[in-house]
């Protein structure tokens, strides 16, 4: 990991610049947060300027099972969805080289797969207010956790996971103002990487 790198780590919104030593050993960016954040978009915008490698876990997954995501709920459920995922992740994180990673919403739903990014990612957490969040998934189809009250749900589901994204972030960006290229912006500033 380079010098400037590791020490422009810190929580975006003002707190701590943690240890050096607390940092991740290999060069890797995870990106949590809730659906409709921005990860994949934001990922692929730091991966480029980073030079990195950009993976997105849910096309991993999919790529790996051969069915999309809600196909994946609805014959298994959540559980077997996160088992899925928890895999994905692990054997991503095994594949050397400096990388990007967007991850799916609720990855931190696990407490495996929070400790695998805290011990092997630098984690980004996009956060945005519901309201922004509601306005981009919309309707929410293809996204099983979200049925038919897209507000509601996500709503609480923000409930059930700040805590854990809160848990796992070395980096907190605020992902619900600005494009893309801005949010990208403000997550390799918190990174301490020339944009």
């Amino acid at each position: 990991m380079n010098a400037t790198f590791a020490s422009g780590m810190a929580r975006y919104r003002g707190a701590v610049t943690p240890d050096a030593d607390a940092l991740a050993p290999a060069p890797v960016v995870a990106l949590v947060g809730m659906m409709g954040s921005g990860k994949s978009a934001v990922a692929a915008v730091v991966a480029t300027r980073m030079g990195w490698r950009l993976v997105d876990l849910d096309e991993v997954i999919v790529a790996n099972d051969g069915r999309s995501i809600p196909e994946i709920f609805a014959m298994e459920g959540e559980p077997g969805f996160r088992a899925r995922e928890l895999a994905a992740l692990t054997a991503v994180l095994d594949d050397p080289g400096p990388m990007v990673i967007a991850t799916g919403g609720g990855v931190v739903t696990s407490e495996a797969a929070r400790e695998v990014l805290r011990r092997r990612a630098t984690v980004v957490w996009l956060d945005a207010e519901v309201s922004v969040l509601a306005e981009r998934v919309g309707s929410g189809d293809e996204r099983p956790m979200l049925g038919a009250d897209p507000r509601g749900a996500l709503e609480a589901l923000v409930d059930a996971r700040r805590q854990h994204y809160a848990d796992v972030a070395r980096v907190v960006v605020d992902s619900g103002k600005g494009d893309v290229a801005i949010v990208a912006g403000r997550v390799l500033a918190a990174l301490g990487v020339a944009a």
